[in-house]
């Protein structure tokens, strides 16, 4: 297991559709692990495969209740509202408020390659949602409304179409 580098806002392995995993190896049992060494080392609560540079549907997620694993994991219903702040860990420093769903239901596989039914509400449904649009080369700037992001070490706001430009380098 190691650590791996997390990809910044401005690469664009970001903005990529990641591939669907087709066969249960090794390879993905040590992908899993080095995430959640990663995602632990920069005390995240979630991490999509593509912020590592794997362009795979792979997520790990910790969101306070334990380590959570997803491979090709689907949303079957989403409902409800909310919106608070979100940040993301290839956009270090800077968080933004985003509207999600309150609750999400999705079908996932483990590392065993079984199937499994996930439902989530509040924050666990909003890192749900996060996750999955890094597979899909979304971002969190793209739900964001305000037209700003905070660089929360200065409480200072930062012009998101300024972060958008750095985020769509190379499409």
């Amino acid at each position: 297991m190691a650590v791996k580098t997390i990809v910044p806002f401005g690469d664009s392995i970001l903005r990529k559709k990641a591939k669907p995993v087709t066969e249960m190896n090794e390879k993905i049992i040590k992908l899993l692990d080095d995430m959640a060494d990663t995602l632990y080392d920069a005390n995240g609560s979630g991490l999509a495969a593509p912020q590592i540079g794997i362009l795979r549907r792979v997520v790990v997620m910790d969101c306070g209740d334990g380590l959570i694993e997803l491979i090709n994991p689907e949303i079957l219903e989403m409902s409800g509202e909310q919106t608070g702040p979100e940040a993301c860990l290839s956009y270090p420093h800077h968080s933004g408020v985003v509207k999600r769903a309150n609750y999400v239901k999705i079908k996932s596989l483990n590392r065993h390659g079984e199937a499994f039914i996930l439902e989530g509400k509040d924050y666990l449904a909003r890192c749900i949602q996060h996750e999955i649009d890094h597979l899909n080369g979304l971002l969190f700037v793209d739900h964001i409304k305000s037209g700003y992001l905070i660089y929360d070490p200065a409480r200072q706001r930062v012009p998101l179409m300024d972060v958008l430009r750095l985020t769509n380098q190379g499409l």
